[in-house]
């Protein structure tokens, strides 16, 4: 996907509000072996990017007045109330160099899976994206997770999770998050029946 930008030289709060007035967003490109390079972008097309999914996890082409950089998109401000961006960053990057960016997850087949077939079971996902650590080329767009074998009572874990080669997840050692659950409806587990109180002990008989 492609972003067209221009460097902006004034900076400052008053700057940002002319710009918006004009119809563009304010934004900063940083990191990589660059300088930090604060541009400008047509809100329009910008705001309509936005709302695809891709342009979220994907290897962004910046034309920068002119000249091609790689990037992705690491932050966007909203309006309170608005349907408008006030601010955006985005970060270079270097095909050599390893990114930590949040990939969405797709999941495909649980409609035909034994947890629903069966079981009439209603499938939640409990995590939509996941944090992974690779280098740029080896960026998938998505990770698809396939619940056509999933079962009620068996939750999918993140260990359960085949990625792309060259993609790790990024999680504490030792975590496993569950990503996927099955509820059966009216199977909530009974609570235990309380204890039968005791019967009061007989008094012994007076000799």
């Amino acid at each position: 996907m492609k972003v067209v930008a221009r460097t902006r030289s004034e900076q400052g709060s008053g700057a940002s509000r002319r710009l918006r007035r004009a119809g563009l967003v304010p934004g900063i490109v940083y990191g990589g072996r660059g300088v930090a390079t604060p541009v400008a972008i047509e809100h329009n097309p910008l705001y309509h990017a936005l709302r695809v999914e891709a342009f979220h996890s994907s290897i962004l082409e910046m034309e920068l007045d002119g000249s091609r950089e790689r990037v992705l998109l690491r932050d966007v401000q909203w309006h309170a109330y608005k349907p408008q961006v006030l601010h955006i960053d985005f970060q270079r990057i270097a095909a050599d160099e390893k990114i930590t960016i949040r990939v969405p997850l797709h999941f495909v087949n649980q409609e035909n899976s034994p947890a629903v077939k069966v079981s009439a079971g209603i499938v939640g996902h409990v995590v939509n994206d996941v944090e992974v650590s690779c280098l740029p080329d080896d960026l998938p767009s998505f990770i698809e997770v396939d619940l056509a074998g999933l079962e009620a009572g068996k939750p999918v874990h993140l260990s359960g999770i085949v990625f792309p080669a060259g993609v790790v997840p990024v999680v504490p050692t030792g975590d496993d998050p569950v990503i996927v659950t099955v509820t059966i409806p009216g199977a909530a587990e009974e609570e235990p029946a309380a204890p039968a109180a005791a019967a009061p002990a007989t008094p012994a008989a007076k000799k």
